[in-house]
Parts: C-alpha cells; structure tokens; sequence
C-alpha cells in the first residue's frame, strides 16, 4: 500500500483514523455549541412585540359572570340572566335575556369604561360589578 508494509499501514490505520474521528467529532462539538448559544440567547419575542400582546390582550373580552333569577314571582327555575362580558379597561356589553311563561325578551347594554350606554337593572349591575371584579357576589 503506496510502498508501505502491512504493519506500516496498521499502524498509520490504527493512529490516524481515530485522530481524524476525533476531529470530526470537536468541529461537531463545537458546531452544536454555537447553535445551542444562539438558540439561548434568542428571544421567542422582541420587547415591542411583547407589549403589543399584553396590549392585544388587555382588549380581549375574557372577564364573564352570570347572574340567573326568577323576572316574575309565578316562575321559578331562575331560566332569566343577565350577562356581562367585558376587557380589562372595562369595555364590553351586558346581554339580559327575561323568561316569562308566553314569551323571552333579550336585551344588549353596550359599557363603556364600566359604565353603560343605559341604566342598568339591578341583575345587571351585578353582574357587571362580578365581571369587573371576579368576584361571584360583588
């Protein structure tokens, strides 16, 4: 083999296919080094895109509650409710709906700021006053 022995190539097999393996393996090394120290170092999202979500969510309608009761003293089974569904700075709608026995009616109060574009019942208030608070009995 090029004018070497067979115990010259053995041994050039034996110290230099290691070495070259071990070279291979450090510029790997220090190929996946670099990847994962970008990888740590780069933020999922810019600080502006941060505040434009915080500023998207503060928008979304997230803050519900529910109050159920009896419109009329001959029903029970408290199937009317008024419903307020509003954002983070308290903007949103409350929607009433009134069972009685011939007929439902629904109602939609539009809320600016925490305070609606109507006056509110007294179901509505608190329902209003929950969503605002996240309380159940506000």
């Amino acid at each position: 083999m090029f004018g070497m022995t067979g115990i010259e190539a053995g041994l050039l097999v034996l110290f230099v296919l290691p070495l070259l393996l071990l070279v291979i393996v450090l510029v790997q090394q220090r190929s996946l080094r670099a990847r994962l120290h970008r990888l740590e170092t780069a933020r999922p999202i810019g600080s502006g895109d941060h505040a434009a979500l915080r500023a998207d969510i503060g928008q979304a309608l997230r803050h519900v509650a529910v109050v159920r009761y009896d419109a009329f003293g001959d029903m029970g089974g408290r199937l009317s409710f008024s419903a307020a569904i509003i954002d983070d700075e308290g903007d949103g709608l409350v929607l009433s709906s009134i069972h009685a026995r011939g007929e439902s009616r629904t109602y939609a109060k539009g809320v600016v700021a925490g305070a609606a574009d109507t006056t509110l019942t007294p179901e509505e208030q608190q329902a209003l006053a929950a969503a605002r608070t996240g309380k159940r009995n506000a």
